[in-house]
């Protein structure tokens, strides 16, 4: 994967769409006028600068956290679920069983 863009530009880029979103009504418009000004793809440039949001925050860009006690939790959750599940199905086709009697 190449590197079209240099990281100058990249932090130049952010910088501006920073400074001047204030004139637009949504950040989506301020990038896309920095990106028309400067020739960069509008999709680059809104990642980049969602990047730099998360990254001031102290997150590291796109990558979410994960909580270990949470996802067990749910993993138990969702087998408890699948039982429930599975046993409702059983019901149903107990009681279809019952009320529609095989004819003879």
């Amino acid at each position: 994967m190449s590197k079209r863009y240099p990281q100058e530009l990249k932090e130049r880029a952010v910088r501006m769409v920073l400074e001047c979103e204030k004139d637009y009504e949504t950040r989506y418009g301020a990038v896309k006028a920095v990106a028309n000004k400067l020739d960069i793809g509008i999709e680059s440039l809104r990642v980049w600068v969602k990047n730099a949001d998360g990254q001031a925050l102290g997150k590291t860009p796109s990558v979410p956290t994960v909580d270990p006690a949470r996802v067990k939790e749910l993993e138990r959750e969702v087998r408890e679920l699948r039982r429930a599940n599975d046993i409702l199905k059983a019901a149903a086709s107990f009681f279809a069983r019952e009320l529609d009697p095989p004819l003879r």
